[in-house]
Parts: C-alpha cells; sequence; structure tokens
C-alpha cells in the first residue's frame, strides 16, 4: 500500500501540472503608492460594494486612484500626513463604483446607431431627440423611402439599422428593398446585428461574385440560384460588411462612432466598458482608433477590447494566439486588451439562435456554428492550453448545451482553476445547465433585456416559459455562479440600472406590470453587485475597478438618489448626475451633445 507520504508529491505534482493561471490574476496596482497631493470626495453616502466597509461617507484620492475610504476621521492617519484639499460638490448625491458593462460592442453600437434609424421599439440618442420607433413593415418601407429621398446622390449607399424581424414578421429580402431604389444601395441592418438585408443595386455592388458568398451559412438563395437578398447569420453578415469598403467604414465615421458610444455609456453612469469584437472590421484599424480613444480627454471610459478568434485566425493562421497575447504590449490605464471570443450559436433578436426540443413555435431551430461539441472542443483548445480566458457567445438552449460539453471536453483536456470560461449572453437554459456551468467553474455574463425589452414580441415564436427566464439571473445566483448584467449595445441601451430594475422586478418595459418568471428576482444588492463588483471580474478587471477600495482607479457613478434605498419599482428612474474616472468629473451635462473628437 502507498503510504500517505508517498503519494503527497504526486498530489502536488498534479496540482502544478492542472493549474493554469491567467494574466487575470497578476494585475499591477494603478497608482505609484506615495501621495503627492490628496483630494477627499465627501458625500451624502458612498456605496463601496466592499463588505468589510459597505458605507462610507468620504474617499481620498491621489494621482486618479484611491488612497484610503471611510469617515473623514478614518481618513485622518492620511490627512495629518500629506497636503489635501477637502471636495464638497458631492455632499448631497450617492456614490457607487463607476459601473462596468462587461459585453458591449461601442465600435459597431456607435456605427450603427449613427446611420438612418430603423427600430421598432424606441432609440435613445445621448445626443438629441429619441428615434420613437416604427409599427410596422409599410412604415418602414415608407421611412427608408423618406431616407433616400433625403440623399442628394441616387447612387450613393443607405443603411439603415434596428429592423426588427419578430416584430415585423417578415425580412425585407431586395424585392421589397428595391421599392425604395434600383439605383442606390440599401441596406438594412437588423436589431441584433446579426442579419442584414441588401437591395439588388447593393448586391451588384458589393457581392460581384454571388458564387463565393452562397457559401457561408445563413444566405438566402433563390430556386434559379440567385441571391434573395437576405443575409441570417453574424458570419454572413460580417462577410457582407467587410465587402463595403470605405462607403460604409471610414475612420472618420468610424470616430464619430466611438465617441458617440461612449456618450451613451457614459449617461448610464458606466466608467468601464468592453469590446466584445475587438478585429471584427479590420484588426489594424481598430487597434489604431483604441488607442486614440483610450489617450482622448474627450472620452470618459476605460475599455477591454476581446479579441475575435476567427478575425485573428484569418488574418495570421497559427500565429494568431502570439498576436493577440502581444495586444497586451499595448495595455495602459484605460487600455486592457484581455481574453479571446467565439461564437456559439446566433442571434435572439433574429431568432437564429439554436433552440431545440423542441425548436421555435414554427418548429424551426436556428444556426449552430460548430455542429458537434468535439468540434468546438477543437477550436478553442490551443487557446485554453495559452491560458486564455475564454467568453463564447451563447444564447439558445442547443447552443449552451454545445458549449457546455466543449468546456467539459477542454476540462477533460487540461484541467484549470480560476479559468473564467465565460457565457456570454446565455439565453434559453435550464436549471441543470447551471448546475453544470457551476460544476465546471465557469461564469456568466447575461443580457435581462431578452425579457425586459423582449418578452412581447418574442413570445409567440419562442413560448411564454422560455421568453420568462431568459435569462435564469436568480438560478445562478442560487449556485453561487459569479454573474453580471450587461447591455449588448446595440441589443439594448448601456443602462445598468434599468438592468438592475428589470432582474429586481422582473418586468418588462412595454408590458405593463405582468412578471416575466418572478421566481428568477434577485436582491437589489445583489443585482448591484453585476453592474459593478461582479462585472468587473468578468471582464478580469476586479483588482483595478468595480469597488471603492484603497489600491483601485477613483472611478465613481454620481447619483441622485441610492437604488438600494428608493423603491425597487423606481430604480431605473435613479437620475445619473455624471461619473469620475480618475479623479476627474465629468458630468452629463458634457457628454449629451456632439462635440469635437
Amino acid at each position: 500500500m502507498t503510504s500517505s507520504f508517498n503519494r503527497f508529491p504526486l498530489f502536488i505534482s498534479l496540482i502544478l501540472l492542472t493549474a493554469s493561471v491567467s494574466a487575470t490574476e497578476f494585475i499591477d496596482p494603478p497608482f505609484s503608492p506615495k501621495p503627492r497631493m490628496i483630494t477627499v470626495y465627501v458625500a451624502k453616502k458612498i456605496v463601496t460594494m466592499d463588505p468589510a466597509i459597505p458605507i462610507a461617507t468620504a474617499v481620498a484620492v491621489s494621482d486618479g486612484a484611491i488612497i484610503s475610504v471611510g469617515s473623514l476621521a478614518d481618513l485622518k492617519p492620511w490627512l495629518d500626513q500629506y497636503p489635501h484639499q477637502i471636495n464638497r460638490q458631492f455632499e448631497n448625491n450617492i456614490l457607487y463604483p463607476g459601473f462596468v458593462d462587461p459585453h458591449n460592442h461601442p465600435l459597431m453600437a456607435g456605427f450603427i446607431q449613427t446611420a438612418f434609424p430603423l427600430t421598432y421599439l424606441p432609440l435613445p440618442n445621448p445626443w438629441g431627440t429619441a428615434f420613437p420607433g416604427v409599427p410596422n413593415l409599410a412604415a418602414a418601407i415608407s421611412k427608408l423611402k423618406e431616407y433616400s429621398a433625403s440623399i442628394p446622390d441616387p447612387h450613393q449607399a443607405l443603411l439603415a439599422w434596428g429592423y426588427d424581424i419578430p416584430a415585423m414578421q417578415q425580412v425585407p429580402n431586395k424585392s421589397l428593398l428595391d421599392q425604395v431604389s434600383t439605383l442606390r444601395p440599401v441596406l438594412v441592418w437588423d436589431a441584433s446585428e446579426h442579419t442584414i438585408f441588401l437591395n439588388s443595386a447593393a448586391i451588384n455592388k458589393y457581392l460581384p461574385n454571388p458564387e463565393e458568398v452562397k457559401k457561408i451559412i445563413g444566405v438566402g438563395i433563390n430556386n434559379d440560384g440567385s441571391l434573395t437578398g437576405e443575409f441570417l447569420s453574424s458570419e454572413a453578415t460580417q462577410f457582407v460588411i467587410k465587402h463595403t469598403g470605405n462607403d460604409l467604414m471610414n475612420p472618420e465615421r468610424l470616430n464619430r462612432s466611438m465617441l458617440y458610444a461612449n456618450d451613451q455609456a457614459q449617461q448610464g453612469g458606466i466608467t468601464t466598458t468592453t469590446e466584445m469584437t475587438f478585429g471584427i472590421l479590420d484588426i489594424d484599424l481598430e487597434k489604431s482608433m483604441m488607442q486614440k480613444f483610450t489617450n482622448s480627454d474627450v472620452t470618459s471610459l476605460r475599455i477591454s477590447p476581446v479579441a475575435l478568434a476567427d478575425s485573428f485566425i484569418a488574418k495570421y493562421g497559427d500565429n494568431a494566439i502570439e498576436q493577440v497575447k502581444a495586444l497586451q504590449q499595448l495595455n495602459s490605464d484605460r487600455l486592457f486588451y484581455k481574453g479571446v471570443k467565439f461564437m456559439g450559436d446566433d442571434a435572439f433578436l433574429s431568432e437564429t439562435m439554436k433552440v431545440e426540443n423542441p425548436g421555435y413555435t414554427d418548429w424551426h431551430q436556428g444556426i449552430i456554428f460548430y455542429p458537434t461539441p468535439e468540434d468546438f472542443e477543437r477550436a478553442m483548445e490551443p487557446w485554453w492550453k495559452a491560458g486564455f480566458q475564454i467568453h463564447v457567445h451563447s444564447n439558445g438552449n442547443g447552443g449552451n448545451a454545445n458549449v457546455l460539453n466543449a468546456l467539459q471536453l477542454l476540462q477533460d483536456v487540461k484541467p484549470r482553476f480560476d479559468h473564467r470560461f465565460t457565457f456570454e449572453h446565455f439565453g434559453v437554459t435550464s436549471s441543470m445547465m447551471i448546475r453544470k456551468v457551476k460544476a465546471l467553474g465557469a461564469i456568466a455574463s447575461v443580457n435581462p433585456a431578452y425579457f425586459y425589452t423582449r418578452a412581447g414580441i418574442q413570445a409567440p415564436h419562442i413560448g411564454v416559459d422560455r421568453i420568462s427566464y431568459a435569462p435564469r439571473v436568480g438560478d445562478l445566483v442560487r449556485e453561487g455562479v459569479v454573474v453580471a448584467l450587461h447591455s449588448d449595445n446595440p441589443v439594448a441601451p448601456p443602462l445598468p440600472l434599468t438592468e438592475v430594475w428589470a432582474v429586481v422586478n422582473r418586468q418588462n418595459l412595454y408590458t405593463g406590470d405582468k412578471k416575466w418568471a418572478p421566481a428568477e428576482a434577485v436582491t437589489v444588492q445583489q443585482a448591484m453587485r453585476m453592474v459593478t463588483i461582479d462585472a468587473a471580474y468578468i471582464a478580469g478587471l476586479e483588482n483595478k475597478v468595480g469597488s471603492i477600495e484603497p489600491g483601485k482607479y477613483a472611478d465613481f457613478t454620481v447619483l441622485v438618489d441610492d437604488p438600494m434605498s428608493v423603491p425597487k419599482e423606481k430604480i431605473k428612474d435613479v437620475k445619473v448626475i455624471g461619473t469620475v474616472l480618475g479623479g476627474r468629473f465629468i458630468p452629463v451635462t458634457e457628454t449629451n451633445h456632439e462635440r469635437p473628437y
């Protein structure tokens, strides 16, 4: 029999072989430790999200980072030694840690939301009046004709965004869009950002070789072999956009897009966000834009771009992993390249996600990008072994099951601790899926807009039960899975307090008082963690942002009221006064209009 003494070295060896430590765990403190000048912000109430000192009234800041938190009396050891000033501009306000949106698309969201709007639901505008929405297909076509008439050059492309397939009950194929113009290229991007529709002029200009595009999943083909103008998957949509060239994607327009998205997020109280499809258009162009964005005093966000694996593999082949790692050399106090993203299945809003057992009410089942868990495991394995945090876009129950099984295979190949494999969106699931998420050590970043904006629209197609519990936030909390809330802008506006309101009340903004899966409700405190410290944890930035603690960046959200103190039905109405980024106050009045960038 082997003694315990003899087994012990084997046990240690096993740990050393199986443990995989990612860069998430080793983050330098954000400031030099000796303060030159301390600014003390005094507030009516400071909610720190640090369980040891949950409430404070003063926070000391130096060189953009937090020195100490408590009351003015608590800060005396610091104030007795160093020059300081007391700032009372927030003494009647509530401070929270700067909100974190762990799944956003500022580049694409800003780009398409500064195109011609065509949404069914109202579309907020950070720089002006909200778009009221179009109620039906006829109104959408009429609006497109109006937009076309406003463009003097009859050959200039028209890009509209926000068409809502489930709400309109019909896709706008090329025959419909040819009613708008037969000369002008017309491109209509749907609300999910995963599908796009082209008229004949756009197909002829941008896709001169139809045989090339027919090979892609989701491309509509008529019986005679011609294209229908329907591109019903993210892969097909990316192909189309990459072929539009400077007609749509020029640097000036993209820079304006980033500023628009910055101001949207800032007005929602967000100080840190992500770009979850970094490289989707052009890696070098996007890299340059991120540098400009995070070096500008006009902008007011920290940003963590997550590399889209397919884009890097397409450009760099076998060297893709090293190229993604090399991005970290560009990191700064406002730019954090971290992680890699894969696509599991398609979109919730366009009802192209993989739903099965049963499928949708019309019995279609949607699109999955890796036919089997083994296929998906093989794609992710090199990145897993290289220690990356992997994020997977996963929506339908078929897509989520496929990702779970692929993760099981990855753990079988190389067990890892604190890998933070993240399910992004995690829409239609079961309670047992969530238990397996916990068992495999994964975490979840979920989109509550699936019920708070979509439930009334998509219940007829997905089923009342499934739309009600998408996503199962309460189940995730009960199983002990770290969970965060996100906007997936442009799927929903980046409004963390609205997301909190939704998961606390399980209500829809547009369907009255009906509760959608009320058993999935969480407490206000749990929900506020999901837009602060737990969101930071999912982004791998918990040592820098997400709570008001010494050593972290001095990033705060300034509110009129405390979301944890107002009636829970009023949480979404709590007013954001502004944000503080590294000690710099940015009022929302500074971002509510377009300005030079």
